[in-house]
């Protein structure tokens, strides 16, 4: 029986959200895997990197499991009323709800995480508190039929628990090997419980100017879902 999994694909997003799961999703057996936008032209990651979609909205199949990565152009769905009612409409009879990195403050958006454990990217984790959610900082949560994944890189650890999830472990391990997901990285500075505190206050300076800009557009809508309560 074919499982469905469909990826928002939107301007502005940080490809590796989205590619790195759509390495490990292409490889389990029976799945139909779908990029979906509002249309079919190319869209371009944050980094210059053009991904076409392969469905729209109007004709994107029912999805068994949805899951919305980040990047920059999040912040312009956190108020895009069509793309949160997609969200929200295939969310609804979908098996699995799931994000990597800030995709889960597009859930959290559309009301999909209120009362649920979540994680985000590290600098942005304590914006889901705003959205009704529990954050957690952990590389991968699951609560009940939500699975989201933290910063970037996370989504292949977190497209592999949904593979074990779906498959079995010995399916998901053998997806591993063939992609030799194997990390051993150059440095121990990839969280900020591994980096070192002068590392940590650059990135922190580095990025505050648009995690404010990310702020203001999760506490406008938290606003929204309070109005629609």
């Amino acid at each position: 029986m074919s499982f469905n999994i469909g990826l928002l694909l939107f301007p502005n997003l940080t490809q590796l959200d989205l590619t790195g799961p759509w390495e490990v999703f292409a490889r389990m057996p029976n799945a139909n895997n779908y990029l979906i936008w509002k249309d079919r032209q190319p869209v371009m990651s944050d980094r210059g990197l053009a991904i076409v979609p392969t469905v729209t909205f109007n004709d994107c199949p029912q999805l068994d499991l949805i899951c919305i990565p980040g990047g920059p152009g999040q912040i312009a769905l956190m108020d895009d009323d069509e793309t949160l009612d997609f969200v929200r409409r295939m969310a609804e009879n979908a098996k699995w709800v799931t994000s990597v990195c800030t995709g889960s403050l597009v859930l959290g958006a559309a009301g999909l995480l209120q009362g649920y454990r979540a994680t985000s990217h590290w600098g942005s984790l304590d914006q889901l508190s705003l959205l009704g959610a529990t954050p957690v900082a952990e590389r991968v949560v699951r609560d009940r039929n939500r699975i989201t994944g933290a910063g970037v890189t996370s989504g292949i650890d977190f497209a592999l628990t949904v593979a074990e999830e779906l498959l079995g472990r010995e399916i998901a391990e053998n997806i591993q090997l063939q992609m030799e997901y194997d990390p051993a990285p150059p440095f121990h500075s990839g969280s900020p419980r591994s980096a070192s505190p002068q590392r940590l206050a650059e990135a922190k300076s580095q990025m505050q100017d648009f995690i404010a800009r990310r702020r203001a557009a999760t506490e406008s809508a938290a606003a929204r879902l309070k109005r629609e309560e």
